[in-house]
């Protein structure tokens, strides 16, 4: 099949090389000219997933006419807070009826959409979208270490099309009809590997991390059944399966960026480090001000949401998180 990767950051690039390697033909978009022409000659991406050479079969460039030109399936692989830019700009080249299919994993801070929302509005078509998650590091991928995943969405014949089309010998994909849980469980467990990576960053144990996700998960569940989420799908790969990876995992970003936080540094000094987009950062804020909306009670995500925008000590947020009222687990 032709297949258009939209967005040539880590994980659009670690797809594109798996497609590749399963025999489809497959062009990667990047939005920036100048990287992305260097990425085309040198076959090599430093920037966002070092140490992987692309083959000449997958066509790499800027133009969204050329990449996006008769593809079949359209992956769209850009952080959540471009993903209305990228679709508007790139709409006039989509082919009409194709399936698109979404791998970002937040909520937009200006509407607090989830990303296949945003998609549909754009398109006008919000059935022709859909939604790949579950835990799958980009490094993973393009070594071809096994990974499983999950694709959601409304058309249950489009779902085992894609399933076919996406899945390899080491990358398994399984379905589910719950894209807004699958969307919110890809943004809420960034939030909650921000609070993991900020015990990391502090030095706390095992016993506070396994806390966290355990209790993350409770509210991350809660949180979703208040939207209209399906409550299994929290204890899928799109839900635990992910938040275990993000939250242990050396090359979870989110997990990564909380840490640097328990360290000490401020929120634009951990921005500035690295390149690569902590989705959980700007989902933060977002979750709490819609859990307040549905009065749901979310202590963990608020505390990062107060440690990132608020000043609030890292120190102090867990002192707070522990001194909280007695209660009955729920």
């Amino acid at each position: 099949m032709r297949i258009a990767v939209l967005g040539n950051g880590g994980f659009g690039t670690a797809m594109a090389l798996a497609l590749d390697r399963a025999g489809h033909h497959v062009g990667l978009w990047g939005h920036d000219a100048v990287y992305t022409a260097h990425v085309a000659a040198s076959r090599r991406n430093p920037r966002y997933l070092e140490g992987v050479v692309l083959p000449d079969s997958i066509r790499v460039s800027n133009d969204g006419a050329a990449v996006l030109d008769r593809a079949e399936i359209v992956l769209v692989a850009v952080p959540t807070q471009h993903v209305r830019t990228v679709a508007t700009t790139l709409r006039p080249f989509l082919p009409p009826e194709v399936p698109l299919v979404s791998l970002a994993k937040g909520l937009e801070q200006t509407t607090g959409a989830r990303p296949s929302t945003v998609l549909g509005e754009v398109l006008g078509e919000p059935g022709r979208v859909y939604a790949l998650s579950g835990p799958s590091h980009a490094e993973e991928i393009a070594r071809e270490l096994p990974t499983t995943v999950v694709v959601a969405g409304a058309d249950a014949g489009v779902l085992q099309r894609l399933q076919g089309a996406l899945q390899t010998p080491w990358f398994r994909v399984y379905r589910n009809h719950d894209l807004l849980g699958l969307e919110l469980c890809g943004a809420l467990k960034n939030v909650m590997a921000l609070a993991a990576g900020i015990a990391d960053g502090l030095g706390y144990g095992d016993n506070a991390k396994a806390a966290i996700l355990c209790r993350g998960l409770v509210e991350m569940q809660r949180f979703g059944l208040a939207h209209g989420a399906d409550a299994r799908t929290f204890f899928g790969l799109a839900g635990v399966g992910d938040l275990a990876v993000t939250a242990f995992s050396r090359h979870g970003r989110n997990r990564a960026f909380g840490e640097r936080i328990g360290r000490g540094e401020t929120l634009a000094q951990a921005l500035a480090a690295s390149p690569k987009v902590a989705e959980g950062v700007w989902s933060s804020r977002v979750v709490v001000a819609a859990a307040r909306t549905v009065g749901v009670e979310m202590p963990i995500a608020s505390a990062v949401a107060r440690v990132l925008f608020e000043d609030l000590s890292p120190k102090v947020a867990v002192r707070e998180l522990m001194e909280r009222d007695q209660k009955a687990e729920s």
